[in-house]
């Protein structure tokens, strides 16, 4: 029950929250980023990583609910080489181990830098630079189309596109830009490029769900904002389901030059405001 006028803005602050957090989480354009400029627009304030952390979650099982045919498939074709002997198979016991490569190399480094990159790297004018070398790089690929599908990933691309997803850390560079631009500049075609970034941030949303449940179990103001979290959490859901619906539809069609042009433009209004005008 809402007791007052008061209540009911928070909701909606945190409904929009979660509604940016679930539409920017599958498109090149920094979920974390744009998450970070909205709280500090609407002035919202959360205590340590619970909020992200939930809202996160709700984008990974969108994201798998997309991605479920392609997860059944692994699977089962993973036990039928593991326990059955079926060498057919081994392309994707390959592809596996090189998503759990990326996955590992983004922990590890992440384990690093993460301190740093909360204390340094969160103000919302790191924020704009960040969008501005996201919309460089993907104005780079903008139309290159790649030869190489889930058979010919090798080793050495596993690192370099989970290398590229540990840049991702830093608000502001896109998770799913980092890694499609990597893997687009190595070669992969634009299908596969999106198959092996949105599977990889599957076991690494899992990971980070494990690791920071005590930020959940610390918060001293989740149970206060249990129904708001909630909230966001299904808004999160939502959002991230259609919004990557429609990022495979502009894939498909080559259209990567609105992100392009959309991240050039707030990466430059943000700048601008903080410098001049905040």
């Amino acid at each position: 029950m809402l007791e007052n006028g008061a209540d009911l803005i928070l909701l909606i602050k945190f409904i929009l929250l979660g509604f940016v957090q679930g539409f920017t989480e599958p498109i090149p354009i920094s979920s974390s980023g744009h998450v970070i400029l909205i709280k500090d627009l609407f002035g919202i304030y959360t205590t340590g990583l619970s909020f992200e952390i939930i809202v996160n979650f709700g984008s990974l099982l969108a994201i798998m609910t997309v991605y479920r045919n392609d997860l059944i498939v692994l699977i089962k074709e993973n036990i039928a080489f593991l326990f059955k002997g079926e060498k057919q198979y081994a392309h994707s016991f390959r592809f596996t181990l090189y998503l759990l490569l990326a996955t590992m190399i983004t922990g590890v480094l992440g384990l690093t830098i993460e301190q740093f990159i909360s204390e340094e790297l969160t103000k919302p004018l790191f924020v704009g630079i960040s969008l501005l070398v996201t919309a460089f790089f993907v104005w780079l690929i903008r139309n290159l189309q790649g030869t190489k599908s889930d058979i010919d990933i090798t080793m050495k691309d596993a690192i370099i596109i989970g290398l590229a997803q540990t840049c991702a850390l830093i608000p502001g560079i896109s998770r799913s830009g980092a890694t499609i631009v990597a893997a687009m500049l190595i070669g992969l075609k634009r299908e596969t490029a999106l198959r092996f970034s949105f599977l990889l941030f599957i076991p690494v949303t899992i990971g980070v769900n494990v690791l920071s449940y005590k930020d959940i179990v610390n918060d001293p103001l989740f149970s206060a904002n249990f129904i708001p979290y909630t909230l966001a959490f299904i808004t999160s859901i939502i959002t991230t389901y259609f919004a990557l619906k429609w990022f495979i539809d502009v894939m498909k069609k080559g259209k990567l030059i609105i992100f392009t042009y959309y991240c050039l433009v707030v990466g430059t209004a943000v700048i601008v405001y903080q410098l001049f005008f905040n």
